[in-house]
């Protein structure tokens, strides 16, 4: 049996989002893995990975948003900015109340320019910027445009005065590090702050109530029972429209040529996102996925710009 489709696993805290992948190809043993969306070593929760021909879909799940629920210490700001990395300033934060946090978060909500980590997986001339701070020689990261969808606070703990805590849940764009958020927002405050702690609870269609820790998964592959872990190659596609076609146009998709897939009566075609041409999933005769198209120019044209091999 060929092995295909997306794995939903809930992260262990202490690993790297790599060490999952390695740890899936040794229980699978299957080379073609990889993981959409990394999370740090020290976050947990949703982390989709890809088995076999599904590696071809990773871009279309980087890009899906993301879901986190992390908790932000304020009175101690740290180079990575978590709970990870080394004190770089201490400060009272008595004085810091929910009212002011809720102020000061209005100006991180839609789309803003948000600054990576220096200890980051962005990279400059081919090196993480992660490595260069490591050895002393952090990087000047430019801002990027990022997107808040939604931001709802929890909990606000003053069990400790001077080192309060807020519990947040946010929905946000590809690229967002929850962890500027935090430094960002206690820079704000004027007190410092860090993340203690992080769970991303969905990516896309995949949430944390439905992820099976890393080890069960392992222990399932090394079993053989596969039947009710792997998600289907297209279920990070189901909010595209569906192109069916038969024996002929699959020969000309096989082939890398456009074919021609008149839309239906009530067919309303999907809206472009940043001038990019619409896109739809492509299904054989058989029932299988065969192709992601992209619409043409000419009404009715599609063109293949991924072909998925027969299983």
């Amino acid at each position: 049996m060929v092995l295909r489709g997306f794995l939903n696993i809930d992260k262990p805290a202490g690993i790297t989002s790599f060490d999952v992948v390695r740890q899936v190809r040794r229980a699978a043993q299957i080379r073609k893995v990889g993981h959409a969306g990394t999370l740090d070593p020290a976050a947990t929760g949703v982390l989709p990975v890809a088995i076999g021909d599904a590696t071809k879909l990773i871009d279309e799940l980087v890009d899906a948003r993301k879901r986190y629920r992390g908790i932000v210490r304020f009175g101690v700001a740290t180079d990575t900015y978590d709970a990870d990395g080394t004190a770089t300033s201490e400060t009272d934060a008595s004085g810091v109340t929910r009212e002011a946090i809720e102020a000061e978060l209005t100006a991180f909500q839609g789309e803003i320019q948000q600054t990576p980590p220096a200890y980051s997986a962005v990279k400059r001339d081919g090196e993480p910027a992660y490595k260069a701070a490591r050895r002393g020689e952090p990087l000047e990261l430019d801002p990027r445009p990022v997107t808040i969808y939604e931001l709802t606070l929890g909990e606000f703990d003053t069990s400790d005065p001077t080192r309060p805590s807020i519990e947040i849940d946010l929905r946000c764009s590809r690229g967002f590090y929850v962890r500027s958020l935090a430094h960002d927002l206690g820079a704000a405050l004027g007190v410092g702050a860090h993340l203690e702690r992080l769970y991303r609870t969905a990516v896309g269609e995949f949430k944390l109530e439905d992820a099976v820790p890393l080890d069960r998964v392992c222990e399932l592959f090394q079993a053989g029972e596969t039947d009710n872990l792997l998600h289907a190659m297209d279920s990070v596609l189901t909010r595209w429209p569906a192109v069916i076609v038969g024996q002929r146009d699959l020969g000309e998709l096989r082939q890398g040529r456009d074919i021609i897939a008149m839309p239906g009566r009530n067919y309303v075609a999907p809206p472009r996102v940043e001038g990019k041409p619409s896109r739809a999933r492509c299904y054989g005769p058989g029932g299988d996925l065969v192709a992601l198209l992209e619409q043409g120019l000419v009404v009715g044209a599609w063109h293949p710009y991924r072909v998925i091999p027969a299983g």
